[in-house]
């Protein structure tokens, strides 16, 4: 039912002349309570300085994640999602951190980095946003229990495709998405977006940047189907033709102080937002 209220929102969008369908209005269902004071909270310090550039509040009402979802957050890294998201949906959902294992990608620092994840990182969250360990879950994609496929209701994917591509495990680890997936459920994808027109050096994931079309294109051959798409985390500022990719640009600033002005002038990546459901 959630999903073709979604859909019939896409198309009324459309139909009017829309170039992006609505986002969900849903306030007055209460459908995102906690979300506001979740984005608000102390925890996240200084990771709120970036809200201007990365709209956590637009994009997960986009997504259409609820407080009583069962969310997974894929590749959660450094958190930034997770002090949101833990927090939302702890009292009526779960929040579960799912991602690749390091021996898939052959790079011995994320080999390093992720050995135990899926037993050590709710202590992680626990540690991040206060929500007791015992109250999630930690799973790598492709080896996730039988018994939890088809229970999660949102899956979160903030900037990281370009980085499944470079390192050839997206099919894999996107099949193993769709397995995690409910029937009903959706995939939110934020992604550094490259020109339409730009060169497969920025479509390879190899500068940070994907062609939005390809990102498309990858979800549709691994079982998903667009449903939506927005301009939230758009800058038409970024001209997305870095020599040294997206971490040029801030928060990376990869060049240190050559240029440094300019770069925080543009801000940070210009960004698709899409939003997937599994094709029949």
């Amino acid at each position: 039912m959630r999903l073709a209220a979604f859909l019939l929102a896409s198309c009324l969008a459309l139909l009017a002349g829309c170039a992006t369908p609505d986002l969900p209005t849903r306030e007055a269902s209460g459908a995102f309570d906690g979300l506001a004071e979740a984005i608000a909270d102390e925890r996240r310090g200084d990771d709120a300085a970036r809200d201007a550039f990365r709209h956590p509040d637009a994009t997960l009402r986009f997504f259409d994640v609820q407080p009583n979802h069962t969310v997974a957050e894929y590749a959660p890294g450094g958190g930034w999602y997770t002090k949101i998201l833990a927090p939302y949906v702890a009292e009526d959902g779960h929040y579960v951190a799912v991602s690749f294992s390091g021996e898939q990608t052959g790079i011995d620092r994320l080999v390093e980095l992720l050995s135990g994840f899926e037993q050590t990182f709710p202590a992680r969250v626990e540690e991040l946003s206060g929500v007791p360990a015992d109250r999630v879950s930690a799973w790598f994609t492709t080896t996730a229990p039988e018994e939890v496929h088809g229970t999660v209701d949102r899956i979160v994917i903030p900037r990281m495709v370009h980085n499944l591509l470079r390192w050839n495990i997206a099919n894999e680890e996107l099949r193993g998405l769709r397995k995690l997936l409910k029937d009903d459920g959706l995939v939110g994808i934020v992604q550094h977006r490259a020109k339409p027109d730009s060169p497969w050096a920025y479509g390879d994931g190899s500068k940070g940047y994907l062609r939005e079309a390809d990102v498309v294109a990858l979800m549709q051959v691994n079982g998903f189907e667009l449903v939506g798409r927005s301009e939230i985390n758009a800058n038409p500022n970024d001209p997305a033709d870095h020599a040294a990719g997206v971490w040029t640009l801030p928060p990376s600033l990869r060049l240190g102080e050559e240029d440094k002005d300019r770069y925080l002038a543009i801000g940070e990546s210009d960004r698709a937002t899409l939003v997937f459901a599994k094709a029949k």
